[in-house]
């Protein structure tokens, strides 16, 4: 059993001896007193007790709520006869994921590689890339953010490849504005580019959305060029957009999809890679030349295969339809009411980001909302974006009172701000 008679100084005092003191440490100056304890569907608990409605989700690690009562069922009878397993054989659990996810992702892709977590499978992406092509550029978007491992950590905003020495080689790994084709056309051109890796919805950005045709001109560009197209739907995924791949919206078909977060169900760390027979061809030509211990293991692939069965149910894709346009109606009386504040709603299905006039403002909107009982984050590389990550599983009571606590969060930081100036 955990040890719960710490007191919440003693885990702070803790977490910044041995864990991590500039993460715990920044939290407190964001008023944000937090230690989790007790969670459940869509609330989380401080470990005194203070609840919150939980709109962060992991990045939608949660999209069907925390201790989701048919994943654990589904893990605790896995456990009966599986657990990790051994990467080198072929397993029960392994092959039905691998087949469910070949049948609900787009024709284009085929074989699946497994993972421990989002940053992996991207790495993992790369290497298929660059097998398939014999290219070593990668080209990704600014403000973009894949993971923080070996190559997906190149992919991202300095902040996170800078301090580790970690953007690569000089030309090795491109970064290009968002939505901007005439600079996406300038990096493939010369031909030298083994695949363009981009966030369907770029979530740490704060979820700009893709201007018409851009995507799809984008998968052109890449053909034209020789380059893979890369979707990362680490964030996207699993029915967050009201299909279950965002890139479905788009009209383009990947040749690699990168899942994660999601596929966990919250319980089971999991993630895949999704690839062409081009990307995956050296499978049959050295199947040991990419080796995961813990992807793929047996009992995340069992929980991950019931993940993809509940988020494709009708009534759940029903579900995502109607939080997604009745949170929006609410969302914008409240924007109505504040048009000087609160100035825009970034939207695909339940993929959200509230965008708001002032620098730093999500960060004071994200206090308030704390204080009031809600848990959403501020964009890292956007701080007047607030990330509004709504469950897929809602229902209207939870929404009502998600809007009333949301309106007098947005009216307490707008009164604030007027204050001050």
């Amino acid at each position: 059993m955990v040890n719960v008679n710490m007191t919440k100084k003693q885990v702070l005092d803790r977490s910044i001896q041995s864990w991590n003191p500039g993460k715990t440490r920044q939290w407190q100056e964001d008023g944000i007193d937090f230690v989790m304890g007790k969670r459940e569907g869509y609330y989380v608990f401080d470990m005194h007790g203070k609840e919150l409605m939980n709109l962060h989700l992991n990045g939608g690690t949660f999209n069907l709520g925390h201790r989701n009562p048919e994943i654990i069922q589904t893990l605790t009878e896995s456990m009966e006869d599986f657990d990790i397993g051994n990467h080198h054989f072929p397993a029960i659990g392994r092959a039905k994921l691998a087949e469910s996810l070949s049948r609900s992702t787009p024709n284009s892709v085929r074989y699946s590689i497994f993972a421990s977590g989002g940053s992996e499978a991207i790495d993992a992406a790369i290497k298929c890339a660059r097998y398939a092509t014999k290219r070593k550029k990668v080209v990704s978007i600014q403000n973009g953010y894949h993971g923080h491992s070996g190559l997906a950590v190149s992919l991202g905003h300095i902040r996170y490849s800078g301090p580790f020495l970690s953007q690569g080689e000089p030309g090795l790994f491109k970064q290009v504005p968002f939505n901007d084709l005439e600079e996406m056309e300038k990096a493939l051109y010369e031909e030298d580019v083994a695949c363009v890796v981009i966030e369907t919805v770029p979530a740490t950005y704060g979820f700009p959305m893709p201007e018409e045709g851009y995507l799809k001109s984008v998968k052109k560009l890449c053909e034209k060029y020789g380059s893979l197209y890369v979707a990362d739907e680490v964030q996207t995924g699993l029915m967050r957009s009201g299909k279950l791949w965002a890139i479905e919206h788009y009209g383009v078909e990947p040749d690699i999809l990168v899942t994660a977060k999601g596929l966990s169900g919250g319980i089971y760390p999991i993630a895949a890679t999704i690839v062409s027979e081009r990307a995956g061809g050296w499978m049959n030509e050295d199947g040991l030349a990419h080796i995961s211990t813990f992807g793929g293991a047996e009992l995340g692939c069992i929980v991950a295969d019931k993940v993809l069965e509940i988020s494709q149910r009708p009534e759940v894709i029903k579900n995502v339809e109607y939080v997604s346009r009745y949170l929006r109606t609410g969302l914008e009386q409240i924007k109505n009411r504040y048009p000087d504040y609160f100035v825009g709603i970034r939207q695909l299905g339940v993929i959200m980001g509230l965008e708001f006039r002032e620098k730093d403002a999500a960060k004071d909107v994200m206090r308030h909302l704390y204080n009031n009982g809600v848990w959403a984050i501020y964009s890292m590389l956007d701080t007047k974006v607030l990330q509004f990550k709504p469950g897929l599983l809602l229902d209207k009571k939870y929404c009502d009172e998600l809007l009333e606590r949301c309106e007098k969060s947005i009216k307490e930081a707008s009164r604030q701000l007027a204050f001050v100036n």
